[in-house]
């Protein structure tokens, strides 16, 4: 279920590194909201440009809701001019989010850059806590740290540069991880956000290792819901069909063994 709403604007401010948070009022969209899900924001002083733009939902409770983003475009840098008190155009809560944690696992989170923006929701309200492995290309580019270790959450970081944590990818502390673990301790259930090179490379490892992993799939969208069939994916079907779905629909969140890697 979702709605069109229009939000209020409450807060939006820098987060550091060139990211910005921005939360929202907007009751009738945030009581819905289910880790992993996104809304599509209509972005205000783009001259007349129609097509929306997906954020995943960072935080939600029953009146507000907040997303974390980066500027990095035309669109983005449109919405450094929203202020306190603005009204905007949304629709949510849209797509499928991350599924409940199986019962004989043990959660890992697993997010490049922003990707902590949907993991730290999925966290907050995950009944158990486990290990989140976040990485980027520099110390700016690691978010949110503190608010998963004051949820009871392990955080292991790698840099690219090594300006913080491991020096390398995030995989690189991943696969640390998972060399020096008891081989009788519960299977690592992985919950993963990021770039596509990142999605693919832990969905990989899963298969491999006959691990359960959700990835969100990051797609360019033009409508956001399902219409337009821009943003479709292969997905292999448990008869071994491939088939085309549509990540802003039926994703964004797949099991890896699913996904057809072009």
């Amino acid at each position: 279920m979702s709605a069109v709403a229009t939000a209020r604007v409450l807060e939006h401010r820098d987060f550091g590194g060139g990211y910005r948070y921005l939360r929202l009022k907007a009751p009738e969209v945030a009581c819905l909201v289910k880790p992993g899900q996104f809304i599509h924001l209509r972005v205000p002083q783009l001259d007349g440009r129609i097509l929306r733009r997906p954020f995943s939902i960072f935080q939600a409770d029953n009146l507000t809701l907040a997303v974390l983003y980066k500027v990095v475009g035309r669109g983005t840098r449109a919405m450094l001019h929203i202020v306190a008190d603005d009204e905007l155009s949304i629709i949510g809560p849209l797509g499928n989010g991350f599924p409940e944690l199986g019962d004989s696992n043990y959660p890992v989170l697993i997010a490049g850059g922003f990707g902590v923006a949907p993991l730290y929701l999925l966290a907050k309200r995950m009944a158990a806590t486990g290990t989140l492995f976040v990485g980027g290309r520099g110390s700016d580019d690691i978010l949110c740290k503190e608010l998963f270790e004051q949820l009871g959450w392990q955080v292991e970081v790698a840099t690219e540069d090594g300006s913080r944590g491991i020096k390398g990818y995030v995989t690189t502390a991943l696969d640390c991880w998972l060399k020096a673990r008891p081989a009788d301790r519960k299977p690592p259930e992985f919950f993963v956000c990021g770039p596509e090179g990142l999605l693919r490379a832990i969905g990989e490892r899963a298969v491999a290792e006959n691990f359960t992993a959700w990835l969100s799939l990051d797609k360019h969208m033009g409508c956001g819901v399902g219409a337009c069939l821009a943003c479709v994916q292969k997905i292999r079907t448990a008869d071994g069909e491939i088939v085309l779905k549509r990540v802003c629909k039926d994703g964004p969140v797949f099991e890896a063994a699913e996904i057809v890697w072009d």
